[in-house]
Formats: structure tokens, C-alpha cells, sequence
């Protein structure tokens, strides 16, 4: 299996989970994560991470490889790493959300490592 599809599984399953959390259990999220004045917000960027992470699994199960799946990943893991660190360091949330970051921050190498190494774009994959 190449790196690119372990990588879309792997993130796919990591926002999957994140973002369904808060959605199945707020009491326990917000537990971990500190107490939050917008509980609207905090329902409506799980569904966003959800709806993310949904779509990069259903990317690493096309034959078909397109650069928009890697495009997506790389985004939206540098986006939730930076909000994770500014936020964090600023003490608007608690430091709990800086091993997010550190997550993040891998994910957001581990495409780099991708976009270097990959061949041709829009190829059938192989895997």
C-alpha cells in the first residue's frame, strides 16, 4: 500500500474521530478540552473536521488519484495546527489542544514528503 493512501487513511480516521466526538459526547469533550462559551461552534467544526475527514478516507478508496484529496489534507491539518498553537499559546484554550498541534504538524510533513516524492498526477494508483 503506497504512503499516500496510508496517509489519507490515516487522517481520514484521525478527523473522523475528532470531529465526531463532541458530537456523540459533549460532556467528555469539553472535559478534555475545557469549557466553551460557543457550544454551536464547537458542534459545527466536529461536523466540518467530520465531513474532512469522510472525504479523504473515500479518497484513499478511488483508484482514480487526484491532487484535490492531498490538497485538502495538507490545508486542513496545517489550518487546525496553526488555530491549535496561536490559540493555545494565547491562552484562549488549553494547552491540551498543542498535542493536536503536534499531530497536526506531522500530517502537514508528512504531505510535504508526499508532494516531493509522488509521481505524475491524475494516474490510476496501482494499490
Amino acid at each position: 500500500m503506497k504512503f499516500r493512501k496510508i496517509l489519507l487513511m490515516a487522517q481520514g480516521g484521525y478527523f473522523l474521530l475528532t470531529g465526531i466526538w463532541p458530537l456523540l459526547h459533549m460532556p467528555s469533550f469539553l472535559a478534555v478540552t475545557g469549557p466553551k462559551n460557543e457550544v454551536w461552534l464547537v458542534v459545527t467544526v466536529g461536523l466540518l473536521i467530520l465531513v474532512i475527514g469522510a472525504t479523504l478516507l473515500t479518497a484513499a478508496l478511488q483508484r482514480q488519484r487526484e491532487r484535490s484529496p492531498e490538497l485538502l489534507g495538507f490545508f486542513s491539518a496545517l489550518s487546525m495546527g496553526a488555530v491549535d498553537v496561536r490559540y493555545a499559546l494565547h491562552d484562549v484554550i488549553l494547552d491540551v489542544y498543542l498535542l493536536d498541534a503536534v499531530a497536526e504538524f506531522l500530517l502537514v510533513l508528512a504531505w510535504v514528503w508526499v508532494f516531493f516524492k509522488s509521481g505524475p498526477k491524475n494516474t490510476v494508483d496501482k494499490t
